[in-house]
């Protein structure tokens, strides 16, 4: 049957759950797979590359030793043996001794394929389960638990030499991986199977689309080139057609974009994120597909990408040609914190930089609500906390949150909280969010702050809109989700009722209309509403 999935992941998912395997065994089992080959079907064994190069042959790679057993180059007693005495690891499951492999390359042969087919190898790995490790399979089908499903492939299908506590962790925080993408986005029935629909896609609110991607993202925290553990980077870049500019990034590359770009396939947002393996050729398609900012100071969402000029003198707004690039995971009070692939000594890692910081080139800021099948969950929670979008009336703000701070005369409008000091004569600090009037970088008064929530600021000042409020709006637009970046549609302006609040959201109020003529029904900007 034909592999169904837009990529080997969701390829591998859906085979070995329609094989009768449960959610969690299907985790457990891609877990160990990934620990062996990271899910490359082509994959050769690490050390035998380096061997054979060693000892002068031209197939020392995956993709050229692959062809050499598909060819007869290579004969099966070389494969059984790459090396007299000899035996090494190759495909999904790394098998290395004779006697699979036997089974393996004469399957291959009897149907005709490549000996790095992966349905060809999900199929032998399946009849390796039904016949040879039955217990095994016994257990992946039945498996409520990821640890469980992921230790009885370790311990009895796999075998490596070394099955201490730490390697059962790691495989079974792969799996883990595997189950947060593949179920948790997904309802679960009382059967306990995934309802999520074959090829990876589940519904998702734009934040779970966001998170999905991250996750990918931070699931390669610590890969290095040192050791080759970030090949899967490069592999899952290099295996999406067509190729960028048509090169292939080779494992010696600088690989800041492709992380971005493979992370992107990963998650099958391939359609919103510009693919690319260089990052001025990033920004090119980021504008023609139009989600660049150009802005500096624009504080980002978690997923947007951040493009970096390491010559930038921090004077002004940025236009020079881009070096690196990553993934903000997180904004806390004015610090944006970073994920990123080749990092020093070419590893996946954490940045930590200042919003409208040094270095900054500007944002792709893909449109993840395109992603989002379902909107998010309201948030009807009461009082101002870091990351509120607030409109700020005031005309001042303050070098720090204390009453002898020096005062600075700035614009009002829409805001971020980024910071706060419950204690503080000027308790909350604010950066402007471009493009909605002001241009406020400091500390205020809570007086000076309006429309995020209700409740009574630190300082006694009333924040004046909550869940359940008549409204007046006085906007044309409403929106499908409160991210920026969703879907717009013309409505009618009038009196309506708040019905939700995200104040984290570039649009962060859920109006319902409730007056004649009025037509919104969506998330809306906060400067378009006002008290009824």
């Amino acid at each position: 049957m034909a592999l169904k999935g837009s990529t080997v992941r969701e390829q591998v998912w859906n085979y070995l759950a329609s094989a009768g395997l449960s959610n969690h065994g299907v985790a457990g089992l891609m877990g160990n797979l990934s620990a062996e080959s990271r899910l490359n079907p082509k994959n050769l064994e690490d050390l035998c590359e380096a061997r054979l190069k060693e000892a002068g042959k031209l197939y020392c790679t995956d993709e050229t030793y692959t062809v050499a057993v598909d060819s007869g180059e290579i004969s099966q007693e070389e494969f059984l043996h790459p090396l007299p005495n000899k035996q090494y690891g190759y495909g999904l499951a790394q098998w290395t001794s004779p006697g699979r492999k036997a089974g393996l390359y004469d399957l291959a042969k009897s149907r005709g394929v490549s000996i790095g087919d992966l349905e060809m190898q999900l199929d032998f790995l399946m009849q390796e389960l039904s016949t040879s490790y039955r217990n095994v399979l016994e257990i992946l089908k039945s498996a409520t638990s990821v640890r469980a499903a992921s230790d009885a492939v370790l311990i009895d299908f796999e075998r490596p030499k070394n099955q201490g506590e730490a390697v059962k962790k790691k495989r079974a925080g792969y799996g883990q991986k595997y189950y947060d993408e593949f179920v948790k986005p997904a309802s679960v029935n009382t059967a306990g199977t995934s309802t999520k629909p074959e090829g990876g896609k589940a519904t998702m609110t734009e934040t779970q689309a966001r998170q999905h991607i991250l996750s990918i993202m931070q699931g390669w925290v610590g890969l290095k080139r040192s050791d080759g553990s970030h090949k899967v980077i490069i592999d899952t870049y290099n295996g999406h057609k067509p190729l960028a500019r048509n090169y292939s990034v080779k494992y010696t590359d600088a690989y800041c974009a492709t992380t971005i770009s493979a992370a992107a396939i990963e998650a099958g947002f391939d359609d919103i994120i510009p693919l690319e393996c260089g990052c001025g050729q990033m920004i090119e398609l980021a504008k023609k597909m139009g989600i660049w900012e150009e802005n500096d100071a624009y504080v980002p969402e978690p997923a947007d990408i951040i493009l970096y000029d390491w010559d930038d003198n921090g004077i002004g707004n940025n236009t020079g040609w881009p070096d690196h690039v990553g993934m903000a995971e997180k904004v806390a009070g004015s610090t944006i914190t970073v994920l990123e692939g080749n990092m020093s000594g070419g590893v996946v890692g954490r940045r930590n930089l200042q919003v409208n910081g040094r270095y900054i080139r500007g944002y792709i800021l893909p449109k993840y609500a395109g992603k989002a099948d379902k909107p998010d969950e309201p948030n009807t929670s009461g009082n101002l906390k870091v990351g509120d979008i607030v409109t700020f009336t005031g005309k001042n703000h303050y070098a720090s949150s204390y009453a002898s701070a020096k005062k600075v005369s700035c614009m009002s409008g829409q805001a971020k909280v980024t910071a706060i000091n419950a204690k503080g004569a000027h308790p909350y600090h604010l950066v402007a969010v471009p493009g909605k009037g002001s241009n406020v970088y400091g500390w205020v008064d809570a007086a000076d702050i309006q429309g995020a929530a209700s409740g009574s600021g630190p300082s006694g000042g009333t924040v004046a809109i909550k869940v359940g409020d008549t409204v007046n709006y006085s906007g044309n637009v409403h929106y499908t989700s409160s991210y920026k970046g969703a879907k717009s549609s013309s409505c009618k302006g009038g009196t309506a009722k708040v019905t939700a609040i995200n104040k984290t959201g570039a649009h962060p109020y859920h109006l319902k209309h409730t007056g004649s003529g009025c037509t919104v029904y969506g998330w809306v900007d906060a400067d378009k509403v006002s008290g009824s």
